[in-house]
């Protein structure tokens, strides 16, 4: 077994990171596995040093320990610009010059667009364009439908959790994928690099990762990346996802939720036991 954590240094870790990474050490420890850390870097608009080295230091708090040397994304920007170029290639791709305000505007329109668990299905407006017309500063979608049409029988395509909340087989809905994810965007112009779910299924690619362990927030997620998974040709992890942390009023814990910050905790004087009495790890 080989598992991950994989934050990224845009702010201090709290209670659900530390829910997490414990949750991977310790599946991989039972398994005799191995544990490896991944900082998730490329958003150089908001990365701070202070941040990845408090991951660090945060981490090896809690008694966790990982193999060296630690996955960089920033050192790795060509293989994401591989397998998107890969994506292009097999005509599932196309540039959007679209903004945020032209997205809703188009949405505001009768019968345009479905909500999605993570945002707005994007009504698309530049689908078509050829990848030879991208411009400066474009961003890269995915056209769901040429994709979903090269894949063929979607019934081979699953995945296997073992979360609490989605243990057993899950199968890949074409009309779930249309209609709650649509065509997403692979690259983003705004930080020059491959967006979060391009760049998951490469990195746990390259690292051998047999088994990702993350919050339950992210299992509607595992759908698009089993889809990217089949364009690329690459092996599909087993799944686990966790229960997440909450805060008193129930809702998911964020990194500006500095009150539950680890170090925060620390400076009060918290143990490492204490803080797994407090996530119910005993």
């Amino acid at each position: 077994m080989q598992t991950r954590f994989a934050p990224s240094p845009t702010g201090y870790l709290h209670l659900g990171h530390a829910f997490s990474a414990l949750t991977a050490f310790e599946q991989a420890r039972a398994a005799h596995g191995t544990f490896l850390l991944r900082i998730e870097d490329t958003d150089r608009a908001r990365v701070r040093p202070e941040y990845e080295a408090a991951i660090h230091e945060d981490l090896a708090w809690l008694g966790i320990r990982w193999e060296t040397p630690v996955l960089r994304q920033s050192d790795h920007l060509s293989d994401y610009q591989a397998a998107l170029d890969r994506l292009s290639d097999m005509g599932v791709t196309y540039p959007c010059h679209c903004t945020r305000a032209d997205i809703q505007a188009a949405l505001s329109a009768p019968q345009e667009g479905v909500q999605a668990g993570d945002g707005p299905v994007y009504p698309g407006t530049c689908r078509g364009r050829p990848m030879s017309g991208q411009k400066t500063g474009d961003a890269v979608r995915l056209d769901m439908d040429r994709a979903l049409a090269l894949l063929g029988d979607p019934a081979r395509l699953g995945f296997d959790d073992s979360g609490p909340d989605h243990q057993g087989w899950h199968v890949l809905s074409p009309d779930w994928m249309r209609q709650r994810v649509g065509d997403l965007v692979l690259a983003r112009k705004d930080i020059g690099a491959a967006a979060y779910h391009l760049s998951v299924v490469v990195d746990d690619a390259r690292q051998g990762i047999t088994d990702v362990v993350r919050g339950d927030d992210l299992f509607e997620a595992t759908f698009i990346h089993r889809l990217l998974q089949a364009l690329l040709g690459l092996p599909t992890p087993a799944y686990h996802h966790h229960r997440l942390i909450r805060d008193d009023t129930g809702k998911r814990l964020a990194k500006r939720d500095d009150a539950r910050a680890l170090r925060r905790y620390r400076a009060e004087g918290a143990t490492p036991a204490d803080i797994r009495e407090m996530l119910g790890l005993g």
